[in-house]
């Protein structure tokens, strides 16, 4: 049997993002409660994602950010997958936390705000995930304006606070140059 480069490459590349995923899972949690939620994207709900992003960067950012929201939507483009892990909005009910910049959860709650640890969960999920793809050498980038447009997607019905990490291997990483001239980018 033959197994071809695009093959193998798409196997690792499947198997680095479940990797990740379980990476994340496993990570250590602040005050030990799991709100962590991943996922992996590719093919048509990938193209769904970029186009989001793109809208996003457009209604939100008018002027200077719709550079930087094209800009990524491009490298997710030109990626053959993302890892979107997420942190569920909550709140811990820690007395006399104050870390997220209210008197207490209950503050913070009608505040609009995000508990902090919801915020440090993340990050450490997110760095022991994109640990696993530089261990594998699968080129990433942690995108938070793919995390602002997956927000809007409503992949679940909880409230997330999403971050993208889009996954990529190729001869020269997607991720290197990311200013290319606009005019010579290939959408197709």
């Amino acid at each position: 049997m033959l197994y071809y480069s695009d093959q193998m490459e798409e196997q690792a590349l499947l198997q680095t993002a479940a990797q990740m995923c379980a990476a994340a899972r496993t990570a250590p949690k602040a005050t030990g409660k799991d709100v962590i939620y991943t996922m992996v994207i590719t093919g048509e709900e990938k193209a769904a994602l970029v186009a989001k992003m793109r809208e996003f960067g457009e209604r939100n950012f008018p002027d200077k950010g719709v550079a930087w929201y094209e800009r990524d939507a491009y490298n997710v483009h030109r990626s053959q997958a993302v890892v979107l892990i997420g942190a569920k909005r909550s709140y811990r009910g820690i007395s006399h936390c104050g870390y997220c910049g209210n008197k207490d959860c209950a503050a913070c709650k009608e505040a609009g705000g995000t508990c902090v640890f919801a915020s440090i969960d993340l990050g450490i999920a997110i760095s022991s995930a994109v640990s696993i793809a530089a261990d594998a050498r699968i080129d990433t980038r942690i995108m938070m304006s793919i995390g602002k447009a997956a927000e809007e997607m409503r992949y679940l019905d909880e409230d997330i606070l999403w971050m993208g990490i889009p996954l990529s291997i190729s001869g020269k990483s997607i991720f290197f140059d990311r200013n290319p001239d606009p005019s010579k980018r290939d959408w197709t």
